[in-house]
C-alpha cells in the first residue's frame, strides 16, 4: 500500500514482481494512475481513487510553490493529505481484506497499521527514506543536513508527530468500525516503536549507513527497482544517442514547477554554455526542449537510458537518485522540495555530484558552472562507476523476502 508521486510507487513495482516469483500473491494498491507500471510484472493492482498530479496541479496544490522553507512546504503537504486521506480510506479496507500480509509505506503506515491491527494482519514498512529519528542527520522531509545531535533527533521525532497528525480525522473512526479501542493521536506510534515494528529500508546502505542509534527491527537492505515494462530505448532516443557524444539527462520527475518555458529556456541555455547535448524529460513539469542538440522525451526507463548519459541532472527524489547511482553517472541534483535536499547533500558527500542547484536557484551560470565540473572531472565519473557497481551487486529485496516469509508463516 503507497500513495503519492510516480516515486512513491515505481520501487515496490520491482518489490513485488520480486515477492511474486518467490511464490506470493501480490496486489499493489495504490493511485489508479500508475496501473500500467504493473503490466507484466505479475502483480496485481488494486487501484484508489484520488489522482497525485490533479492535485498538484490544483490551486492547492499549487500553492506548494510559495513556501520558501522545508517546513512551511510539509506545514502546506500536511494539511493537503489531511483533506484527502479520507477518500482512500473504504479502498484500503477493501484492498486489506482480501489480502494475508500489508507491507506499508512511508505515506500509508499509520493508517495501514491500525486497519492491520483491527483486522487482525500482519504487517510490515517498506520506506523509502530514513524517516525514524536519529543524531546523525536532521529530518530527509525537512531537506536533511546537520542542525546538531540533540536537534537532529528532536526534528525527527516533531516530523513523525506531523505525519501521525495527518490520519488524525480518519483513524479514530477506522478504530471504532473495527472494534479496537480509542487512542490518542501518537499513542499508536509510540506502540508501534515499544514493539520494534519492522521497517525495512529501500536503499543502499552505501549511500545511507543504518543509523547506530535506530532501534532493533529498523532495517536498511539496499535499493528496490522498478519493474521496467520496457527494457529497450524507443528508436527516436537510440537515433539521437547515436549522434553525437553522450548527451546529459534533465528530468524533475513528477515534481511541477511555476513557469515550465522559463526553466526549460534556462537548461537548454546551460547545456549550451557547457558545450553539452540533452535529453530533456517532459514530466509533470512540462519541461520542453527544441533544436538538433536536444531531444525531449515523455518516459524512457532510467534503467536503460541513464548508463548512456554524460550525467543526469534531476530533482533528487529518492527514486531518480537510486536510478543515476545504479547507472554509475556523475549528477548535478536540483532539489525542488522535501527529502531532496537529503538525496543531494548524500550525492555530494559521496563524491558523485560537484554540488547542488536548488531549483528557486538555478540561474544558466550555475547549471552550466555545476554540468562543466561534472563531465570534465574525471574524478566524478570514476567515483560513480566504481559505487554503481557495488550498488548493482546488493540485492535489496532479499531481506524484505525473508521478513516476509517469517511474517507469513
Amino acid at each position: 500500500m503507497t500513495a503519492g508521486s510516480r516515486g512513491d510507487v515505481a520501487p515496490y513495482t520491482g518489490l513485488g514482481h520480486r515477492l511474486a516469483l518467490a511464490g506470493h500473491e501480490v496486489t499493489l494498491v495504490t493511485h489508479g494512475r500508475f496501473e500500467p507500471l504493473v503490466a507484466g510484472s505479475g502483480v496485481r493492482f488494486h487501484a484508489l481513487p484520488v489522482d497525485p498530479r490533479a492535485e498538484l496541479e490544483s490551486p492547492r496544490g499549487r500553492g506548494l510553490h510559495r513556501s520558501a522553507s522545508g517546513t512551511g512546504k510539509l506545514v502546506r503537504v500536511v494539511d493537503m493529505a489531511r483533506r484527502l486521506v479520507g477518500r482512500l480510506t473504504e479502498d484500503l479496507l477493501d484492498a486489506a481484506r482480501a489480502g494475508d500480509v500489508l507491507l506499508l509505506s512511508a505515506s500509508l503506515a499509520p493508517l495501514g497499521h491500525t486497519i492491520a491491527e483491527g483486522l487482525r494482519l500482519p504487517s510490515l514498512g517498506v520506506y523509502l527514506q530514513p524517516l525514524a529519528a536519529t543524531r546523525e542527520f536532521a529530518p530527509p522531509m525537512l531537506g536533511g543536513g546537520a542542525w546538531g545531535r540533540p536537534v537532529n533527533r528532536l526534528a525527527g521525532q516533531g516530523v513523525g508527530l506531523a505525519v501521525e497528525h495527518v490520519f488524525a480525522g480518519t483513524v479514530p473512526a477506522v478504530r471504532e468500525r473495527l472494534g479496537l479501542p480509542r487512542q490518542r493521536t501518537g499513542a499508536a506510534r509510540r506502540a508501534r516503536e515499544r514493539r520494534h515494528w519492522p521497517v525495512h529500508h529501500g536503499f543502499s546502505p552505501l549511500v545511507v549507513p543504518r543509523p547506530g542509534d535506530w532501534r532493533a527491527g529498523l532495517e536498511v537492505g539496499g535499493y528496490w527497482w522498478p519493474y521496467d515494462t520496457e527494457g529497450h530505448l524507443p528508436p527516436a532516443v537510440r537515433e539521437f544517442l547515436d549522434a553525437g557524444p553522450p548527451p546529459v539527462f534533465v528530468g524533475l520527475g513528477s515534481a511541477t514547477v511555476p513557469d515550465a518555458g522559463r526553466l526549460s529556456a534556462r537548461v537548454a541555455a546551460a547545456l549550451r554554455r557547457a558545450g553539452l547535448r540533452g535529453v530533456i524529460q517532459r514530466g509533470w513539469g512540462g519541461l520542453a526542449a527544441d533544436g538538433d542538440d536536444m531531444l525531449t522525451v515523455d518516459e524512457v526507463p532510467h534503467s536503460v537510458l541513464f548508463p548512456r548519459m554524460a550525467a543526469v541532472v534531476h530533482h533528487a527524489g529518492a527514486g531518480t537518485t537510486a536510478a543515476g547511482l545504479r547507472a554509475g553517472v556523475p549528477a548535478v541534483p536540483v532539489p525542488v522540495q522535501f527529502d531532496a535536499g537529503f538525496w543531494a547533500g548524500r550525492l555530494i558527500a559521496l563524491g558523485v555530484a560537484p554540488a547542488s542547484v536548488p531549483l528557486r536557484g538555478l540561474t544558466v551560470d550555475a547549471l552550466s558552472s555545476a554540468l562543466a565540473r561534472a563531465t570534465r572531472d574525471p574524478g566524478y565519473r570514476q567515483r560513480a562507476t566504481a559505487l554503481g557497481a557495488r550498488i548493482r551487486a546488493e540485492d535489496g529485496t532479499a531481506p524484505v523476502l525473508t521478513a516476509l516469509d517469517r511474517l507469513a508463516g
